[in-house]
């Protein structure tokens, strides 16, 4: 059972942001070497490596505990897609675009490898994901974060176009057995 054992509560102020148009401008392109390649229905151990690669500094527990049958089903939906940021043979970071609700697109995660913040890619990176995104004609594309996201999250959402929709402050209770560093600051 997924809620089973003891686990760290934490409270986070989650932030719902649409973006109703795409965004205005010519898109810079990825520096030399980097490549987005979309990986049609991965299979749950290879989305895992990219789900906690990327989210294990920022609390990114929820796919951490969803049954491994339920995520698949969930990467085999063409509803749903991931894009992951290579340079070489190296994964640097995904995105997963969900178009499940009719007209709008979610930007259900989007992040960088650890290793890769800070190298100048993250909003050509973002741009791409948004591109992506809207190829498809909705009507908006939403994404959310939360304070436990990395500090810039937020204002790199509202610089390319996003704006807020409403602040939810929720209690999260993360499970121990995932080993996640929750930061003291977010404990309740």
């Amino acid at each position: 059972m997924p809620g089973a054992g003891p686990t760290t509560r934490i409270v986070v102020d989650v932030t719902f942001l649409c973006m109703d148009a795409p965004p205005a401008g010519v898109a810079s392109t990825l520096p030399g070497g980097y490549r987005i390649v979309h990986h049609p229905a991965p299979d749950a151990a290879f989305y895992r490596l990219l789900y906690d690669g990327v989210g294990q500094d920022y609390c990114w527990w929820m796919r951490r505990v969803m049954p491994e049958r339920e995520l698949a089903a969930l990467l085999r939906d063409p509803r749903v897609e991931v894009h992951v940021l290579w340079r070489g043979e190296e994964i640097c970071g995904f995105f997963e675009l969900d178009r499940q609700v009719p007209g709008e697109v979610n930007l259900a995660y989007f992040g960088l490898m650890p290793g890769q913040i800070g190298h100048g890619i993250g909003r050509t990176f973002l741009r791409a994901a948004l591109d992506a995104a809207w190829a498809s004609g909705p009507e908006s594309v939403r994404v959310n974060t939360c304070s436990a996201d990395h500090p810039r999250a937020l204002e790199t959402y509202l610089q390319a176009g996003f704006r807020k929709v409403r602040v939810v402050r929720e209690v999260w209770d993360i499970p121990d057995r995932l080993g996640m560093g929750v930061p003291a600051w977010l404990r309740v």
